[in-house]
């Protein structure tokens, strides 16, 4: 098996790896300090900052060469038998001169500085910065100029690393950034009139080592120490992007991607990025509701809602539900189960599935789909499996106009207009009819019970994007008072004990329904292939 010496340390590799020196490294559990360098683009080796020693072994006789001078670890290749060093007197001088160089002209602006917290600067100055500086200080101008509607640009904290320069030209392919001037005097900058406008943009802000490109939507708005992070999915489209989300008490501040190789890699959308602030909006539902017998809407608290709407499905007859490909696989899998245990022949139909344009491909795979909701593949499992078939909601509306249904309960969760008074309409001869959402319509202004429902960054639960991938996410922030979490809500329907178990319930469908049979075990933070498994073991799609 061929194998690498870091530090002293032999690492397999297999014959099919190509790594470079910072990621055999990582292997061995070293992190080589660099900023030009990204896992997601092409190499440059620039910045010189992940300079070490690299020699080769002789396979025969043991004996080790070293190269006289250091070299790039991001532009070595590690191949068999070659010899890393990390950590030298030689390598450590070198990247104190790499981090005086670029802190002479750097404004010590960190106090102001968005990145401050999370800045590659400021932590590797205190890892292999100089003991004290050299030159003199001065005072400064911090240059800022906006590179688009999403991004800012403080010209003079740049480092000149080129990843968002590489970012537009190899992920995107729009090719907006450029290194304008030469020498001392080089900066990023946009040709004039073609400013920073792609998809994607906001990316350049998370690849950016330093302080120099700034989200227009978070700036100044948090400290990052303040904040907390919570792995999570976005639901803004069928991609269904790892993300992580940050907040502070409860208000969520920026969403940023988490790498998933087998998803969304280090990426994702602006439309993902900043379509967070409906969850802090002023007009969000809050407060259960009910419709009295004088027609009138009145609060309600929740531990009365619940026996009078369970009250109310049973004495009905005939019911149905509308599954919102918003919900998680637990939630449809529990309104589902709830709804059938009351009539064992209720009608189950999915929820409006939202389609905007199409499909978006970019250059590096990237893709921003047309389906606008997170989770429809597996919301139609979970019709399948107590329905047999798949009822959309135009069906749906179009069926109840017979009149044999006599109550249905519409789940929502949708951040846009979703139905209209005409669909409203159609509803208007029901007994009994609720609707959970997170916002007023016609069909909720119509309902007789109103239920407040939960944000995607309010729920526990699964996702099923496009491939057939699952994923696994705890929720991140609490709903507003006097809303409730939607699984939460089914939970207690069904009688069952404590607090809504997302994961307990995941289980209980993966040993009931043949497509969530991988979830069966833990779901990785990468998520887990349903359709793999599934064909595997039967052959069959």
């Amino acid at each position: 098996m061929p194998s690498v010496i870091v530090d002293g340390k032999e690492i397999e590799i297999s014959p099919t790896d190509r790594l470079n020196g910072i990621e055999i490294a990582r292997r061995a559990g070293v992190e080589i300090p660099h900023y030009c360098w990204h896992p997601g683009l092409s190499v440059v080796a620039s910045c010189r900052m992940c300079l070490c020693e690299t020699g080769t072994r002789n396979p025969e006789t043991g004996a080790i060469t070293m190269m006289p001078k250091l070299v790039p670890a991001c532009q070595t290749p590690a191949k068999d038998n070659t010899v890393f060093v990390t950590d030298s007197e030689k390598i450590r001088q070198a990247r104190a001169y790499v981090e005086e160089a670029l802190l002479i002209d750097h404004p010590i602006d960190c106090p102001i500085c968005d990145k401050a917290g999370e800045c590659l600067l400021q932590d590797y100055y205190f890892l292999h910065g100089q003991k004290e500086r050299r030159a003199d200080l001065r005072p400064f101008t911090s240059r800022k100029r906006p590179m688009g509607d999403t991004v800012t640009l403080f010209v003079d904290r740049c480092v000149m690393c080129t990843r968002c320069v590489r970012f537009t030209r190899e992920i995107t392919g729009t090719s907006e950034l450029m290194v304008a001037n030469r020498g001392s005097h080089e900066e990023i900058d946009v040709l004039p009139g073609f400013p920073l406008d792609n998809k994607l943009s906001g990316n350049v802000v998370d690849i950016c080592p330093v302080g120099a490109l700034g989200d227009r939507d978070f700036l100044y708005s948090q400290r990052v120490w303040f904040m907390k992070r919570h792995a999570g999915v976005c639901t803004g489209c069928s991609t269904g992007c790892s993300v992580h989300v940050e907040e502070n008490q409860d208000h969520v501040y920026r969403l940023k991607p988490r790498e998933n190789p087998f998803i969304n890699q280090w990426w994702m959308c602006d439309e993902g990025r900043y379509g967070y602030h409906h969850l802090h909006a002023e007009h969000r539902l809050v407060g259960a509701k009910h419709r009295n017998a004088q027609g009138v809407l009145a609060n309600v608290e929740w531990n009365e809602m619940r026996p009078e709407l369970d009250a109310a499905l049973r004495k009905a007859g005939r019911l149905a539900a509308v599954l919102s490909p918003h919900l998680t696989v637990e939630e449809a899998y529990l309104l589902a189960k709830y709804v059938r245990s009351i009539d064992a022949n209720a009608v189950l139909a999915l929820g409006p599935v939202p389609v905007d344009g199409e499909d978006e491909r970019f250059p590096n795979g990237f893709t921003i789909h047309a389906e606008k909701c997170p989770n429809r593949r597996g919301v139609e499992a979970v019709l399948k499996h107590f329905a047999g078939s798949v009822t959309t909601f135009d069906d749906f509306v179009a069926s109840i106009a017979g009149g044999d249904v006599k109550a249905a309960w519409v789940s929502g969760g949708y951040k846009t207009d979703w139905n209209t008074a005409e669909t409203a309409a159609a509803f208007a001869g029901l007994d009994v009819l609720v609707v959970q959402d997170m916002f007023s319509s016609p069909l909720m202004e119509q309902a007789t019970h109103q239920l407040p429902g939960a944000g995607f960054a309010e729920r526990d639960g699964s996702y099923v994007n496009f491939q057939d991938r699952l994923q696994s996410v705890r929720w991140a922030i609490r709903p507003p008072a006097g809303a409730w979490v939607d699984g939460q809500i089914f939970w207690q329907l069904l009688g069952k004990p404590g607090l809504f178990n997302s994961r307990a319930v995941l289980s209980d469908v993966a040993a009931e329904i043949l497509f969530f049979e991988a979830a069966g075990a833990e779901v990785p933070e990468t998520g887990v292939d349903l359709r793999a498994k599934l064909l595997a073991e039967t052959g069959t799609k």
